[in-house]
């Protein structure tokens, strides 16, 4: 069937590449080997969109036949509760699934958001773009204390405003890759509570190091800003585990770089989902994504990004089903928690392994595809 609310999505893909926003004071980041001729730059230079035009892509989400671009039944959600939230994470490492890429980090007692978005669309306005396949497990008033925010670039996906305006004057650290906090300024975050990152550099806070790694993708909110603020991958290491979070990205050979220095990890939270064949070099297929882990010398892995908007031409379901039969075939552990789910560091070897999208209908829907997604890997 054609996609409903084509038109819409077409719109706001529109929209997002040409927002009201205006480009944000380009601060000197001469010292950063990543900036040249006025913009970050990835390692290797590649074209962000290949095979056609902008106007191009916006034709294929407008005319071509979509199969379950999005889902029929509810996507299950685990309420969180905010007083059992604090209670069960006095002690160790835990992580959450809030939606897409959104997590909640649990350390020792505090509390971190990773690429927090809560808002009910990903884009720059109320009334158009990508919509929320599900609710948030709890709403941000409910969050107990969060000691920092985590942000790995300045897409809306990613980066919400009104999220971070919420969030400005209740979280005391805001760590992000450099030239992102000129948004938090112009959103309200005081300065000192802006922590920004060149790859490869870090900072701590209380029992939680923070590293910025590369990552290869791209920035920007509107017409005027593109690249003018830097992306970026995290490796943290939260009391005695270490994790890695991908952020968005293409695969590349930094992760074996990441690996080899920083590696091994306990836990990889990777990109997974949003892929397509115009924009190859910016996201990973599962194949990819399985490699990445793979090189980054992982144990466990989490794949995020899915499940809650639909940003591709694939069924919404297809990369979790797809990397979910490659990490069989590899003996690679993969980690579905449903969202809200607690998913605790130390008890990743028997953590669920449940296949959440495959309830009810879904399952009839995804199972019922499966030889499609293989002859389609």
């Amino acid at each position: 069937m054609k996609r409903k609310g084509v038109w819409i999505l077409g719109g706001a893909l529109i929209m997002t590449a040409c927002s009201w926003s205006l480009k944000p004071d380009v601060m000197s980041f001469d010292e950063s080997s990543n900036f040249r001729d006025g913009t970050f730059q990835n390692a290797q230079s590649f074209e962000v969109s290949e095979g056609g035009t902008m106007a191009k892509i916006l034709w294929r989400y407008m005319t071509e036949e979509r199969i379950d671009a999005m889902p029929v039944d509810p996507v299950p959600v685990h309420a969180m509760n905010p007083a059992t939230l604090v209670e069960e994470n006095q002690a160790g490492v835990a992580i959450y699934r809030l939606g897409h890429s959104s997590l909640l980090l649990a350390v020792e007692g505090t509390f971190w958001l990773i690429d927090p978005v809560f808002s009910e669309r990903a884009s720059p306005f109320s009334w158009i773009g990508p919509k929320r396949f599900h609710k948030t497990p709890l709403e941000l008033a409910q969050l107990p204390e969060i000691t920092g925010v985590l942000i790995s670039h300045d897409h809306y996906d990613h980066l919400d405003k009104d999220t971070i305006r919420q969030l400005s004057q209740r979280v005391e650290h805001f760590v992000v890759p450099l030239g992102v906090g000129n948004h938090l300024r112009e959103w309200g975050v005081e300065n000192e509570r802006i922590h920004e990152l060149d790859w490869w550099q870090n900072v701590s806070v209380g029992e939680v190091e923070l590293t910025a790694t590369p990552s290869q993708h791209f920035s920007g909110r509107g017409l005027r800003d593109r690249n003018t603020t830097l992306w970026a991958s995290w490796v943290i290491k939260a009391s005695d585990k270490m994790v890695y979070f991908s952020g968005d990205t293409g695969y590349f050979d930094g992760f074996k770089e990441i690996g080899e220095r920083l590696g091994p990890f306990d836990l990889t939270i990777m990109e997974n989902g949003a892929y397509d064949q115009n924009w190859s070099q910016v996201h990973m297929t599962p194949e990819e994504t399985l490699q990445a882990h793979l090189d980054l010398k992982g144990d466990v892995m989490l794949p995020v990004h899915n499940g809650t908007f639909d940003l591709a031409m694939h069924p919404w379901y297809e990369p979790l089903e797809r990397l979910d039969a490659l990490a069989v075939d590899a003996q690679v552990t993969l980690v579905t928690p449903e969202m809200g789910q607690r998913l605790a560091l130390t008890e990743l070897s028997t953590a669920s392994t449940q296949r959440w999208w495959r309830t009810g209908s879904i399952a009839q829907r995804s199972i019922g595809n499966a030889d499609e997604l293989k002859h389609s890997m």
